[in-house]
């Protein structure tokens, strides 16, 4: 894919934890020679807590608060691919600021999101993963572009797959003439 395509277009990746957002992003961003930057770990350090702590001290709406703060100070930024964290969705407010690039939703099976985090106990809403899905999926399917995660996929080919997928979704601009008056 040729990175001119983008345009400078930041490239938000979302889905449900466990999808592989940032693995993928830190790949995508040095395909495109791209910045990367994950809200999440933003979040933790512009909180100087961690995100169950927040959960924990705060509570989920001061979190959403802050991570929809970050995603706004990100989508002035170019030239970046963001993996944001797997609610940010649910805020309306937060389609303003993922307009403002490409949105690649990472779609993973339930079964398959168990798999990867058995055992991670620094997802404060992992317990409630098969209704967090049903309630974010249709939140998901608006995204420009989704792609489909399969168990066996490596991080490099699921990377491989969205450069491939990225020119479907974006067309390279028309070329502008004028004539010798400047106009069209």
């Amino acid at each position: 894919m040729d990175r001119r395509l983008l345009q400078g277009l930041n490239v938000y990746l979302i889905g449900m934890m466990g999808v592989g957002k940032t693995t993928v992003g830190k790949l995508l961003a040095q395909k495109l020679n791209y910045r990367f930057f994950d809200t999440d770990i933003l979040i933790e350090r512009v909180a100087g807590k961690t995100i169950p702590d927040i959960f924990a001290s705060q509570g989920e709406e001061s979190f959403r608060e802050l991570e929809s703060k970050v995603l706004e100070e990100l989508s002035a930024y170019t030239c970046s691919a963001i993996a944001t964290g797997g609610g940010i969705v649910q805020r309306h407010r937060n389609w303003s600021y993922l307009h403002h690039g490409l949105i690649i939703w990472l779609d993973a099976d339930l079964e398959l999101i168990e798999q990867r985090l058995v055992g991670d106990t620094s997802r404060p809403l992992a317990s409630q993963l098969a209704s967090l899905l049903e309630a974010r999926r249709p939140l998901y399917a608006q995204a420009d572009l989704r792609v489909a995660i399969a168990a066996q996929q490596t991080p490099e080919e699921i990377t491989a797959q969205i450069l491939a997928l990225i020119p479907t979704v974006l067309k390279p601009k028309p070329v502008m003439f004028t004539n010798s008056q400047g106009q069209n």
